[in-house]
């Protein structure tokens, strides 16, 4: 039995369809906050379990008889170390074979703000003596969703990424990479670092945002402190204004690019490229 965890988020739903295409339904448990969410995976069969990294009583039943578990990350910074703990502790107590966790490109040696969390939730994993897989994942052309939008309204969007390149695919790609590894064999003990073939820089994505609209886009760079200040003043909060100038940071330095083709390997194809990506986010 799979256990999926965050499965109605944006990456555990392309998680759970994936396996879909490869186990039964009835070997898949969507362990969610809310159930009332996954009525659409129960109707397929799918089990459905409740699931709250701050409720361990929850995740101990929603790890019962798992043969393998998917962590996905959660989604609140400042907290997540406790809660993947939680989690951690309640794949042991459950004998779960198999834990495999999202985690983020070079967790143990990043100095991006965002590795902290998940450096700490490596170290919790391997000192939990659970069997692991850690699939550091890089980023998300979907994170430049609202970039697109800008960038199509206005015709330019700014950031201070410089020239730096990442490895940014589709979440789709990094949810294929953990279905692989959940229904195929080889991978305990693995750490992957995930990230796209051929890494961009915004100059890039400019020209693929232009291509796709049929219209001029340009990118500004700006100085680190110029950027916190647009931020800010388009109303965003300081921690999330912070984390985005410092991944800007992380990717004028290549600490979101990876050269190791392991999410090719994994995937059996090439990632997908920046410009169908962009097309993709343009459509919608």
């Amino acid at each position: 039995m799979i256990v999926v965890t965050g499965a109605t988020g944006q990456l555990g739903r392309l998680v759970v369809e994936g396996l879909l295409k490869k186990v039964p339904p009835a070997e898949i448990v969507a362990a969610v906050r809310d159930p009332r969410k996954a009525d659409g995976f129960a109707a397929r069969g799918v089990q459905v379990r409740t699931a709250d990294y701050d409720d361990p009583a929850t995740l101990a039943a929603a790890f019962d008889g798992a043969d393998k578990v998917l962590l996905i990350s959660s989604s609140t910074p400042g907290v997540r170390v406790a809660q993947h703990t939680a989690a951690v502790t309640a794949a042991r107590e459950a004998g779960v074979g198999h834990l495999a966790y999202t985690s983020i490109l070079a967790a143990d040696t990043s100095r991006l703000l965002l590795a902290a969390e998940h450096k700490a939730t490596e170290e919790v994993i391997r000192e939990s003596g659970v069997p692991f897989t850690f699939l550091r994942n890089g980023w998300y052309t979907e994170n430049y969703e609202q970039t697109v939008a800008q960038a199509l309204a206005s015709g330019s969007f700014t950031g201070s990424a410089g020239e730096g390149r990442l490895g940014g695919v589709p979440r789709l790609d990094y949810a294929e990479a953990a279905v692989a590894v959940l229904t195929g064999e080889g991978h305990l003990g693995q750490v992957y670092e995930l990230a796209g073939d051929e890494p961009w820089s915004y100059a890039d994505l400019a020209a693929a945002i232009a291509a796709a609209a049929g219209k001029p886009v340009s990118y500004e760079d700006v100085p680190a402190e110029q950027h916190r200040q647009l931020l800010l003043g388009f109303g965003l909060p300081e921690p999330l204004a912070a984390m985005l100038v410092d991944a800007d940071r992380g990717i004028a330095d290549g600490e979101l690019a990876s050269a190791s083709g392991d999410l090719r390997r994994l995937i059996g194809r090439p990632t997908t490229p920046l410009a169908d990506a962009v097309a993709a986010l343009v459509k919608n």
